[in-house]
Order: structure tokens, then sequence, then C-alpha cells
């Protein structure tokens, strides 16, 4: 091939540009958004044609663009964001490349309208795909800007040709849109599909209406199960809202992360978030959370990608240990009785909720072990149960305050040996007591290890692995990490390593296999806890060994006493394997299951 080279014509510069931002109806609808928020708007209006194929109109009420500058807009790479290097390295705005508009005039027919505060009228600029733009006319707008984009791709057909159906088109900017509700609380929203209201949300400033937003967007299960996050740690705020694992998911569908008000998709947030909730979640199920991340701007590096859904962190290994870190402490901290106010009646309380997703049956087991509950809880709970007697002698001016009833109450009495039966103050309660007796004994386990730290012991033979250059080089530049998890792991060559020690309770292990996870969680995410969830799984192990069996028959002071320590224990909602360790049914339930008051 001796073609000669030239210069492309402008018109199919843009429109290979817009390529690059445009590839769908949705697109449109993203940056066309990030502009009116980026614009200061309190309130945007979203109409919808045909899945955003034969119209796409957004209107806000931010501050509008000067008459002189509405043509410019739609020249590429013009933008009132950035004007400097150093701008770019302190990006806090949605857009900056100045490509939007133009890319979306390139293929689409576009009408751009906007008046500034002060201003007598509005000024329109259209264009049609080509290389011409008409000149800016008066025209009766409000203060903001509206942008309409008709017939998306009509002068590039091949490109419609992949676009899906309707509805699939419309799921998208739904999806788009629900994202953008969920980073800007206050700013209201509504989207309209065929002059039919998809979503009409109010901006929401106190955290009963955000709670009340997060309920229409993702779903008043999720939000009734959710624990709400509020922490700053290293230099980083984290808000947002954990999910009980009651609502966790087959795949990672419903996990939104924003860092500084921008909608990301990035693999060292999920994979921080998945290491936190590794104790409470069943199989292979995904996390669903709503999380947050402001930090200072210069710290990430948002020019990744022309969609700018893709990030760099400037310190990846730091703000993967603080996320991990923060959601698993909440996690840890959330006790019975602690959850958020319900915005429904008759939902239940995290973390347990009747008829939990993701959970099984469990197993029976026919050997039994003695419960190892100490006495002090015991006489405690016994005491509960049988308050003394007032001595009728002493004068009482006032009766005794009835003691509050804790979170999983009191017991009432055992079914088949399986499950505790306890009444607290919303109703029944149904534990299951093998996975509640699993749960606790694992966190005293772990306890007992972090105080007596990792004992390690050494190989007579050290295991050798053949491994590449950069693998070799990832074992130079964390060998504090491998240390701290209690592996001693040393270069023999270029291109081998010696595993010379390793935890004492790993002793067996396939040690290669975890040193090359290891090495492999280390390329991806500057992070990696293989060594840790190791050892953690053989606790885990020995705590369901260990833990009481069905068909173990309890007294009520030993069931008081498990209810108890089930109360004291960190993430004691879940057993180790993600199963609920109990549920609660509520009186309003249970009028309704059995027709009172009807």
């Amino acid at each position: 091939m001796n073609a000669r080279i030239r210069r492309l014509p402008p018109q199919l510069i843009g429109q290979i540009a817009a390529g690059e931002v445009v590839e769908r109806p949705a697109s449109i609808v993203k940056e066309l958004l990030e502009n009116s928020l980026d614009a200061g708007a309190s309130r945007v209006r979203i109409d919808i044609e045909q899945g955003g194929v034969r119209l796409i109109r957004v209107r806000d009420d931010g501050g509008g663009i000067h008459p002189d500058d509405l043509a410019l807009a739609l020249l590429r790479h013009a933008t009132s964001k950035i004007g400097s290097f150093d701008d770019l390295q302190h990006v806090a705005s949605l857009g900056f490349r100045g490509e939007a508009l133009p890319s979306i005039a390139a293929v689409a027919r576009l009408t751009l309208s906007s008046r500034i505060a002060g201003a007598a009228d509005g000024w329109r600029v259209s264009g049609d795909g080509g290389d011409a733009l008409a000149e800016p006319v008066p025209t009766s707008h409000p203060v903001g800007t509206t942008v309409e984009a008709r017939d998306l791709f009509f002068n590039v057909p091949a490109r419609r040709k992949f676009l899906r159906g309707e509805r699939t088109e419309f799921g998208h900017i739904e999806e788009v849109v629900r994202r953008l509700a969920l980073s800007r609380f206050t700013v209201g929203f509504s989207l309209w599909h065929n002059q039919r209201a998809a979503f009409n949300l109010e901006p929401a400033i106190e955290p009963i209406a955000q709670a009340q937003r997060v309920a229409a967007l993702c779903g008043p299960e999720f939000a009734a199960a959710s624990l709400r996050l509020d922490r700053d740690a290293a230099g980083l705020r984290l808000r947002g809202w954990l999910g009980s694992p009651s609502v966790a998911r087959a795949q990672p569908d419903m996990q939104y992360f924003f860092v500084n008000g921008r909608p990301v998709r990035d693999r060292t947030l999920a994979h921080a978030v998945r290491q936190a909730y590794r104790d409470v979640l069943y199989q292979d199920r995904h996390p669903a959370v709503i999380l947050a991340l402001e930090l200072d701007p210069a710290s990430v590096d948002v020019n990744a990608h022309p969609a700018k859904y893709e990030i760099r962190f400037r310190e990846s290994a730091m703000i993967h240990e603080t996320v991990r870190r923060s959601v698993q402490a909440a996690l840890a901290e959330a006790r019975p009785g602690e959850a958020p106010p319900l915005p429904h009646a008759g939902e239940r309380l995290w973390p347990g909720g009747f008829g939990a997703g993701g959970s099984d049956p469990g197993r029976l087991y026919s050997h039994q072990r003695p419960l190892p509950l100490e006495i002090r809880e015991r006489f405690e709970n016994y005491g509960r149960l049988h308050p003394p007697s007032p001595d009728p002698d002493e004068d009482q001016a006032e009766p005794p305050a009835a003691p509050e009833r804790p979170p999983l109450g009191y017991a009432l009495g055992q079914v088949h040996g399986c499950y505790v039966l306890a009444e607290n103050a919303e109703g029944l309660i149904v534990v299951d007591m093998h996975a509640a007796h699993e749960r606790i004994l694992y966190e005293r386990l772990k306890t007992a290890l972090a105080a007596r730290a990792l004992e390690t012991q050494a190989l007579l033979v050290p295991v050798t692995l053949a491994v590449s250059p950069r693998e070799r080089q990832l074992v130079e530049e964390h060998g504090a990490l491998f240390a701290q998890a209690g592996l001693t792991v040393e270069p023999l060559g270029p291109e081998s390593l010696a595993v010379r020690q390793i935890p004492a309770l790993l002793a067996g292990s396939d040690i290669g296999g975890l040193v090359r996870d290891m090495l492999a969680d280390l390329a991806a995410y500057d992070s990696t806890d293989r060594s840790e969830t190791a050892v953690l799984a053989l606790l885990s192990s020995l705590a369901c060994h260990g833990a009481i069996h069905a068909n173990r028959s309890l007294n009520l002071v030993e069931m008081n006493a498990l209810l108890r320590a089930m109360e004291r224990t960190e993430r004691g909602g879940q057993c180790n394997h993600g199963r609920p360790t109990w549920i609660q049914l509520s009186l309003d339930e249970l009028d309704r299951l059995f027709r009172r008051g009807r």
C-alpha cells in the first residue's frame, strides 16, 4: 500500500473523534449532564424520545453561556474549565476536554440555547453535522442552558446499526442519570421518556431525603438494608451506603463509586470493597454499595480516558488500604438495633432480613459440643430472667423502671434443636444457633491471633518459584508487605524466588500458589491480602467445627447468653460463610400473617 499521507477533512476528523465520546445515546446524556452540573445547576430535566435516537434534550438552570461564547462552545478543544497544565493537574470539574458538544454536533442535529443572569434575551446556535455553524440568533429562554440533539447518527448510518432496541438504549440512559443523581444529592433530576416520567427527584439536602432518593434509585430493599458511612481517614473522606450481605448480588451491578463527585469504574476501589466484605459475603456474591471518595484533586488523574469513567490514583496502594479498612471497620461496628431509620413501615432492620438473598438452609450436624459461654454471662442473664422480688418492708417511692430490652430480646425457647426464638421490642427474633455461635467463635479466634501476633516457622527446604522479571521486581518493591503477612521471600536469581518462612498456620498449604496469587494481586491493585485470607480460612474452619450443632438442647440461660454474645460480636449478623445468623419478624408482619384486624 503506497497511498500518500494527507490531512483528513474537518468533518471526518470530527466524526472520528466523536466515536471516542459518543458511543450511544447514553453517552450524550452523560456529557450534557456533566456540563449542567459544572455550570452550577440546581435542577436538570432530561427529555428522551425513542431511546434517545430521535431526541435528547437536557435543560438546566445553571449559569448559562455568554452570547459571545456560544458558537465557540461548539468548537473542539474550547473550554472554560482549564487553561494550563497546572489546571489539568487539579481538575475539579466533571468535564474539561472541550470535546463533548462538538462531538455531539458531528453526529446529530444539535441546537444550543442559553441565557446568562442579567441578560434580556437568550441566544441560540445550531449545527447539522457539517463543518459550518449557523450564526447565533436571539431566542426566548430562562437563565440556564438547553441542548437538543436530534436524529442521532443520521449522517453515520453504519453507527446507527450498532444501537440496540429502544428499551435497552433507554435503560443505559436511566443508569447514567441514576449514577449522577447518586453523586449530587443537592441537584434535582427529572427524566422523561416519550412524555412519561421515569424519575422525578427533588433536591435532597437532609439525610432522610437522601435516604428516600437512594430508595427511589436503588430500591427500598437496599435502602432499608444499608448502613450509612461517613469517615475521615488518611486525608480522605468516605461517605455513602454499605448494603447488608442480605442484599448482595450475583454480579457487581449495584456498586456505585464516585471520586470527587465523578462517577467512576475503578478496579482498585472495587477490589478494596470486595476484601472488606470478605468475612460476611456468601460464596460468590458481590456487595451492593454506594461509595463516594473525596481527596485532593492532585492525587488523582482524571485524564485517563475520553469517557472519563476511568481514573488513576497516584497512591493507589494507600487508597486501597484506606477504603478497605474503613469499610471493614464500619461493617464490624454494626450491631443489632443500630440500623438507620426505615424509609417505609414494615421494612426489616439491618443486618438480619427475613428471606435474605443468597442464603441456604444450612447443614444439620449430629455431633454436639458444650457451649463455651462464660459463667459471668450465665449469671448476668439469669438475673435478668429472674429479677429479685422487692422487700415488702422497704418503702418504695417509685416503682423500679422496667429494664430496657436488648436488641435481640430474651429467649423463649428452641425449635427442632436448631433455632432459638426470642422476643424483642419489635416482635419475634429467630436465631440460627450454629451460625451465630460459629461467628462468635471465629471473632474470638481472630482476636486471640491478633493478640499473640502471627506465628511463623522457617522451612527446612525453601519453596522455589520461577517468576518473570516483573514479578521479581514486585517482591523487591513490596518486601515489607510479604513480611507483614508472615512470609520471607527472597530473589534467587533474575527469574526465581525462594520462600524461606511462612505463617505457622499455613504449614502444608500450597505456598507456591499463595505467593503467585499475591504477586497477581500486587500487579493489579498494588495490594494483596492472600496470606491473611488463607489464615482466616483456617480459623473459620476451626470455628465451624467448634460451634454448637443441631439437636443441642440449650436452657434459657444459655440461649440468652448466646443472644448477648451476638450483640457484642463484630459482624454478628452473618456467619463465617455469609449466611444470616438471625431474622426479625415484626409485630405488623405477624399480624399480617394471621390476618389480625382484617
